[in-house]
């Protein structure tokens, strides 16, 4: 099986005995602003694993793209890995989306988002899909800032200045449409800030 979170949960404990011994992926919890959201409650129930109901809120181009993250996020992650990643791509195909290159922003999120909680140490193409899907939609608050944490995942094993300054990038990017609630964007940085002291 690959490694998966372990690598870097051991690591961060090594380092510091702070809460670096978390990651970006693993320690944002966004869902819990949204925990009222009828969806997110369902999430809650479903023991980590995607479901057809889920799925088709995921799909569904009248749903807020912040729920979908807050979806996905309360699924959350494994130190065995997971594979909410396949199970939607199976599921695109059925839905007669062949290429997921070729998905809206929406969708190439979702993905993205999907494939980093399933493996967190291993995150380069979770990366790619996530800036397809910044690329398609250059305004949303949201696809901005879970691409920044899934690339911060990289960035915890060598740059931890880089770790703040991808999201906080996002944070003081004025041309984003602020697309998630306050409450969750605050979650995102009460850990993200913890990496500000690096950047001297």
């Amino acid at each position: 099986m690959k490694t998966k979170c372990i690598i870097v949960l051991i690591a961060g404990l090594l380092i510091t005995q702070n809460l670096f011994a978390d990651s970006p992926i693993t320690s944002t919890t966004i869902s819990e602003a949204y925990k009222n959201s009828k969806i997110i409650q369902v999430a809650s129930k479903a023991k980590g694993k995607l479901t057809d109901e889920l799925m088709d809120y995921l799909i569904d181009k009248r749903n807020p793209i912040e729920l979908k993250i807050a979806l996905i996020n309360e699924l959350g992650w494994e130190f065995n890995g997971k594979n909410n990643s396949e199970v939607f791509a199976e599921y695109l195909k059925k839905n007669k989306v062949k290429n997921i290159n070729k998905a809206s922003a929406d969708i190439l999120i979702c993905f993205a988002y999907l494939k980093a909680l399933d493996d967190c140490s291993n995150v380069e193409e979770a990366i790619t899909y996530a800036q397809k899907a910044k690329a398609k939609n250059k305004k949303s608050y949201t696809i901005h800032i879970i691409c920044a944490i899934i690339e911060a995942q990289k960035a915890v094993d060598d740059n931890w200045c880089e770790v703040y300054t991808l999201t906080n990038n996002v944070r003081t990017n004025k041309k984003l449409i602020k697309d998630m609630r306050e409450e969750a964007v605050a979650i995102i940085f009460e850990y993200m800030d913890l990496y500000k002291d690096y950047c001297k």
